[in-house]
């Protein structure tokens, strides 16, 4: 056999080869890894149920949404990324009436629950990490049942004038005590220790100043839950911190007012934080 043959051969058995290779890469289906935005309830062993998207990633609050609107924004994002997910089909476990969306001043849309817009924190390189929580005291991950919630913001009151929370007239914000969906709670003075003096027998000034009625779930992790009791109060069970039986003001309409703080004066009815003195 010659040489020039043999080298025919060869040439020809190397491209047979490389055309195989070539057929069965193109006909190859590559799959992408699996990736899925759906919200989901997952287990954790140090926080119980929290939210996460699909793919097990946990999800998380930031108590300076108050107003429902998502203040994270620019330098902020690259740490919080938006969470947001199409089909908004809740897991067995949520209310499908908790998960909301909202559109952002950049344009892009956010999913909320009770009205929390929901992040990622790119600290947590797996699923099932938590270690976006408490961070800087203002980030929680996400829960389907805390019994209080925090809000940070301006107190603005009744009369429209700002005030710290010391219940003095000036500018600050103040981090404080709210309803699982943000609804502000506030204490009366003239309580005293785990006792609602307030109320009516008859409920007729509920209205004004509705009793808080709660169990006593989960908190965030700025607070604990020997911080809450909860009482019987005009025959409803009405929850407290730090001996401070806890309510709304009916007054406060949305999410993240702050109305009853000068109501009927300020002092009268003063937001609850995490330095309120415990009554004894």
């Amino acid at each position: 056999m010659s040489t020039l043959f043999k080298k025919m051969l060869v040439l020809c058995s190397v491209t047979a080869v490389l055309f195989t290779a070539c057929s069965k890469k193109k006909n190859e289906v590559i799959k992408e890894p699996e990736v899925s935005l759906d919200l989901k309830l997952a287990a954790s062993a140090s926080f119980g149920n929290v939210l996460t998207d699909g793919t097990g990633k946990t999800l998380y609050c930031f108590v300076k949404d108050a107003n429902s609107t998502s203040v994270c924004v620019d330098g902020c994002l690259v740490t919080w990324p938006v969470y947001y997910a199409a089909n908004g089909n809740p897991p067995s476990g949520l209310n499908a009436a908790d998960i909301g969306t909202i559109t952002r001043a950049d344009g892009k849309k956010q999913t909320t629950y009770k009205g929390w817009p929901l992040y990622y924190y790119n600290g947590d390189k797996a699923k099932e990490e938590i270690k976006g929580d408490g961070v800087g005291g203002v980030w929680f991950v996400a829960k389907p049942d805390y019994s209080v919630m925090m809000a940070s913001k301006q107190l603005v009151g009744m009369d429209g004038k700002n005030y710290t929370a010391d219940a003095k007239e000036g500018d600050g914000v103040t981090l404080y005590l709210t309803d699982a969906k943000g609804r502000t709670l506030y204490a009366f003075t003239p309580d005293t220790f785990n006792k609602n003096n307030f109320t009516k027998p008859d409920l007729s000034n509920n209205a004004v100043w509705p009793i808080f009625e709660s169990e006593i779930l989960n908190v965030p992790s700025v607070l604990t839950k020997d911080m809450l009791t909860v009482i019987t109060s005009v025959g409803k069970n009405q929850l407290t911190y730090k001996g401070h039986p806890l309510y709304y003001f009916g007054s406060d309409a949305v999410k993240g007012e702050t109305k009853g703080v000068s109501v009927p004066k300020p002092g009268v009815w003063p937001v609850l934080t995490l330095n309120t003195v415990p009554l004894q």
